[in-house]
């Protein structure tokens, strides 16, 4: 991998504001949001409400609970979100094949009743271009296999392995295909090859959307964020191929996992179920798998987000057969040396770093040394009167993200027993936020938005149902729950004219761009 010209940070970016919302939350005719159309009509929005950010969640597949955090690849792209108009108009479908599509609802992402419409299409697609293909769109697609041969290969036969293993976990395949091996890409190859095109034609397909996506967004004076989870699916090409990067046994079972410690609101901690790194392992080879997969975000957005950046600094570790963090036990994380193998391979690029959590002192230190800034939300920062009283310009600031509850959902909630707060502390956080915002019960969401945007950071987020001004059914995750997450859409016309120009003035007024 080439060493790259450096570019500035975060820190040393002028005061921007911008939208969080995931590309399947998206307006549209077939379900899902998708990269076409009503993305580009999103991105002329973003500039007319004096927006110059767009955060998305990652455009991974999804696993089979179609959590954006929890893939069954690190480089791949969702096909799900391939825009089926644009597959129309550069000739892979016929307008025909969008005539009977089923009634979607508006408002949610019904997974189970899109995946297997869509899934149809973009085999019919795939072949389409394989037959259609002109000899310059024949060598782009050569050329963009090669390029990414790296994770493509992998990906591509690791689907196939799961398709004939009836879509099980990879360690419970047959014994033959349980470890990666050059003999299994060669007899996958010779027995699905039209089956492993679909999926790399796919993969162009998107990328190539993507591209001219990103093309119109920096066009227009806005840049994309995008988003890498720290932690990858066990349940994933990733792992299944890089067995050796991983901490496993010599069966490929986890032999710890990922986690948090007890603390005063859980006291038997939490169990996230995530492989953990061989940090050993990836030092051999330089972090060789981790600039790979910087260097190949960074190849379609123009910032990232680390998730659970503190990881990098320590970590939680448990042994793989816990169902509860008591066991655990703090592991000092790869810290400078990661950063400066990503810094020599790539550059020093803009990253933003989620650092909430225990860890986060640990992980300012790192963020400190690599110009990395960190992140504050509003909805968590009442608890002991005025927020952000020693916040600093290299600074990101949200309202809230897609793991907390809407800004109007959060100030009308009521109190829960069970809660991580007690009731009392729950009052005062209200009471603080109804003092500091001088709230009536209206507003609630412009007065949280206007807030973010006057502080003394240089970044400003806002999810976009708090523009909308939306309740807690516009929830996007509810964090420990399984099953109605991550199917919330913006409604057609909710965005009208007078919430545009009402963000554009707040935005105006607190010198943003």
């Amino acid at each position: 991998m080439k060493n790259h010209k450096s570019e500035p940070s975060l820190i040393t970016m002028d005061r921007k504001s911008g939208i969080l919302l995931h590309i399947t939350s998206l307006p549209g005719k077939y379900g899902i949001g998708e990269i076409g159309p009503s993305a580009f009509q999103f991105i002329d929005d973003l500039s007319e409400m004096g927006q110059s950010l767009w955060q998305i969640l990652p455009s991974n597949p999804p696993d089979k609970d179609n959590c954006p955090y929890s893939a069954e690849s690190a480089f791949a792209n969702n096909p799900l979100l391939i825009s089926l108009e644009l597959l129309v108009r550069d000739g892979w479908l016929s307008a025909d094949d969008l005539g009977m599509a089923p009634e979607f609802n508006s408002d949610l992402v019904e997974f189970d009743l899109i995946k297997k419409w869509r899934l149809d299409l973009m085999t019919k697609a795939a072949n389409s271009f394989r037959i259609n293909r002109s000899n310059l769109q024949f060598k782009q697609f050569l050329d963009y296999c090669n390029q990414n041969e790296y994770w493509l290969q992998n990906y591509s036969v690791f689907n196939i392995l799961k398709k004939i293993h009836n879509s099980e976990n990879w360690i419970n395949w047959n014994s033959k295909y349980k470890t990666f091996s050059k003999d299994i890409l060669n007899q996958v190859q010779d027995a699905h090859s039209q089956e492993l095109d679909d999926i790399k034609i796919l993969q162009y397909l998107f990328d190539c959307q993507w591209s001219e996506l990103k093309f119109y967004a920096n066009s227009k004076g806005i840049q994309i964020i995008g988003d890498i989870p720290i932690y990858v699916s066990f349940n994933s090409a990733d792992v299944w191929a890089n067995q050796s990067l991983f901490k496993l046994s010599n069966k490929g079972d986890m032999i710890v996992q990922s986690g948090t410690p007890p603390d005063i609101f859980i006291e038997t901690g939490q169990i996230w179920g995530h492989p953990i790194y061989d940090w050993v392992e990836h030092r051999k080879n330089n972090f060789e798998w981790w600039t790979s997969r910087i260097a190949h975000l960074f190849q379609r957005v123009d910032i990232v987000r680390i998730d659970h950046f503190n990881g990098f600094a320590k970590f939680w570790e448990v042994p793989a057969e816990d169902d509860n963090g008591t066991r655990g036990y703090w592991v000092k994380g790869p810290g400078e040396t990661l950063f400066n193998a990503i810094t020599n391979q790539i550059g020093r690029k803009p990253i933003l770093a989620e650092d909430l959590g225990e860890a986060s002192k640990n992980a300012a230190v790192l963020r400190g040394k690599f110009g990395i800034p960190g992140i504050k939300i509003l909805q968590m920062s009442f608890g002991n009167g005025h927020p952000f009283d020693s916040m600093s310009e290299d600074t990101v600031v949200y309202t809230g993200t897609h793991d907390n509850d809407t800004s109007i959902g959060w100030y009308n909630a009521e109190f829960e027993n069970g809660s991580t707060q007690s009731e009392q502390e729950f009052l005062n956080e209200r009471k603080h936020a109804k003092n500091v915002l001088n709230l009536d019960g209206h507003d609630v969401n412009w007065k949280m938005v206007e807030f973010i945007l006057n502080a003394n950071a240089n970044t400003s987020i806002i999810p976009m149902q708090d523009v909308l001004g939306l309740d807690s059914s516009a929830r996007m995750n509810l964090p420990g729950t399984v099953g109605g997450n991550w199917e919330w859409r913006m409604s057609p016309g909710t965005l009208t004219q007078e919430i545009k120009q009402h963000l554009r003035q707040l935005t105006e007024n607190s010198n943003r761009t």
